[in-house]
């Protein structure tokens, strides 16, 4: 049973197939050769890099899994897959909690200049320390602060958690108008004590208004409107810092450089954008910025999470098939 295993995956889940009889090809086909020899495998594993669209789907005419590891399924044109009788599976819950802390980091990093001080102390060294102390003086503490959430699935409620833990406020919205129930565990060395948060979701506007930091969690598929352009900018408060680790095109570029630019929001984190790799030069070079090269999901224990989860399945899938 040969299985594609295009965009890598952890050495324990590679073990865990291997020791389950399959044959593992590691050597990645680029996205324009997919479809020449996609048809020489019985299951594809990709990341968020190979896409496997109708084309893909249907030179592979001896597939009968597609599995992607991590938590969106863009890549993947899921129900013509499933209407040829191919299975398509993923790894929601993997990634959480690594995504969500990359949103905090960026909001810390945010509210004490990191960015910013990090790329202004190389380059002018020690003849501009205390111009520099002087500047980066007005930093803010988080606890106390508004973090509004745009999304309320997983990562957006893991976020909400490790803020609340800081001793922030949450408003969020979500496509389900509804009060959530948020268990918040606080550990302390060997005690640890469980906190049931409620928190009802509101209106787009009312996050858009109220909030400090704002972070977005939604799904967002190619041709689809960025749910953050000018009218929702020109709603913020001023000071309001955005961060996008959800999905490139949520939020429109265009809008969120001019944003920037007349201070209509006071910084931005982005890690995923429109067009990956990126070659929007102002974006990147924008000093109120805090950039990442997508790597929400990308720590060591998220790796071997979605690894074995995904290996598990395949396994499972196989097994219950009576095939390996």
């Amino acid at each position: 049973m040969n299985i594609l295993i295009n965009d890598g995956i952890d050495k324990e889940a590679k073990s865990m197939l291997e020791k389950a009889g399959f044959t593992l090809d590691m050597n990645k086909i680029p996205q324009q050769e997919l479809a020449g020899k996609i048809q020489n495998y019985s299951a594809i594993l990709v990341r968020s890099a190979t896409k496997v669209k109708k084309t893909e789907i249907d030179a592979g005419v001896n597939l009968k899994l597609i599995g992607r590891g991590g938590v969106g399924l863009d890549n993947i044109d899921v129900e013509y897959a499933r209407a040829k009788g191919i299975a398509v599976i993923n790894t929601p819950d993997a990634s959480t909690l690594s995504v969500a802390e990359l949103v905090i980091a960026h909001t810390f990093g945010m509210a004490r200049f990191l960015h910013q001080s990090n790329r202004e102390m190389p380059a002018v060294g020690i003849n501009k320390f205390e111009e520099l102390k002087k500047k980066y003086s007005a930093g803010k503490e988080l606890r106390g602060k508004t973090m509004g959430i745009i999304g309320f699935g997983r990562i957006g409620q893991e976020t909400a958690r490790i803020a609340f833990r800081l001793g922030m406020k949450v408003i969020l919205h979500n496509r389900t108008d509804r009060e959530f129930s948020l268990k918040v565990d606080f550990a302390q060395n060997d005690v640890n004590i469980n906190l049931e948060f409620k928190v009802k979701a509101t209106t787009f506007e009312h996050v858009l208004e109220n909030s400090d930091f704002i972070s977005i969690h939604v799904p967002f598929k190619k041709g689809d409107k960025p749910i953050i352009s000018s009218k929702e900018f020109e709603m913020m408060k001023p000071g309001t810092g955005l961060i996008n680790c959800s999905r490139g095109g949520v939020v429109d570029e265009k809008a969120l450089l001019s944003a920037l630019n007349t201070n209509k929001i006071a910084y931005a984190a982005v890690d995923v954008y429109e067009s990956e790799p990126t070659d929007n030069l102002e974006l990147l070079s924008h000093s109120a910025v805090s950039l990442t090269p997508h790597t929400g999901a990308s720590t060591v224990e998220a790796q071997q999470r979605v690894g074995t989860q995904l290996a598990s399945q395949v396994i499972d899938f196989f097994r219950g098939k009576g095939l390996i």
